[in-house]
């Protein structure tokens, strides 16, 4: 009687699926951004709604393209409809100051408070 015992076989998914689930979620996606250095703590992890502006000035809410002047009505239907009003702020160090200037004011303007700046920490000996 010829058996195949996958036993084994079972238990590796059962692993594997177990270390994907736990991985997946740590994965960070969203638009490729050169962040500044600074000394700083690490952010808590939440819901929080993530504005990139790359080094070309192009802006983005999570991973999707918005046009400048759309940014504030943008944000107020992605706040209604997260309930959330905390905002993380990624600026590519190389992005132009106006356009950075332009979105915190477009945040602010739509009543946006708990606005965070991302930086990447500084790692010894590369100081200012």
């Amino acid at each position: 009687m010829a058996d195949i015992n996958v036993t084994a076989l079972v238990d590796v998914m059962i692993v594997l699926l177990v270390i994907f689930m736990i991985t997946a979620p740590m994965m960070q996606g969203g638009v490729d951004v050169r962040l500044p250095r600074a000394s700083t703590a690490p952010l808590e992890q939440s819901e929080a709604l993530v504005v990139s502006v790359n080094a070309e000035g192009r802006i983005f809410v999570d991973e999707a393209e918005v046009q400048p002047g759309a940014l504030g009505q943008v944000l107020g239907q992605m706040v209604q409809s997260r309930g959330t009003e905390r905002l993380y702020l990624r600026a590519d160090e190389g992005a132009p100051w106006g356009t950075v200037a332009k979105a915190l004011a477009e945040i602010r303007e739509n009543g946006i408070e708990n606005v965070g700046v991302v930086l990447e920490p500084e790692t010894e000996g590369t100081g200012s």
